[in-house]
């Protein structure tokens, strides 16, 4: 019960170790990107951030009917980027969604 174990070892078992630690978490990847995270309300007012929140704002809407991008109030920036909102102040995820979605009209 006295082993010891040498240095090569303890060098060979962390390098399979870390292998395996790479190659778990590469499977464990989502397989559907959602787009940005428009989530960062840091420069925000305390009362923007409120009104943010009143008005239930998610980066991901729930119903994929009421998304921002077909939402009257929207403004669209680059593709994959977040956009803005006449509404809502800070950034908005183009397929967020907030109580005050108004579907635009064509």
């Amino acid at each position: 019960m006295n082993e010891r174990l040498s240095r090569r070892d303890v060098l060979q078992k962390s390098a399979a170790f870390g292998v395996l630690a790479v190659v778990g978490t590469a499977g464990c990847g989502k397989s559907e990107p959602k787009g940005p995270s428009c989530s960062d309300t840091t420069s925000l007012s305390a009362a923007d951030a409120q009104v943010r929140t009143s008005l239930a704002y998610v980066d991901n809407s729930l119903d994929p009917a009421k998304i921002c991008s077909n939402c009257q109030q929207f403004l669209p920036a680059a593709p994959d980027t977040c956009g803005a909102c006449k509404v809502l102040k800070g950034p908005i995820n183009p397929k967020g969604n907030c109580k005050s979605f108004a579907p635009k009209t064509t």
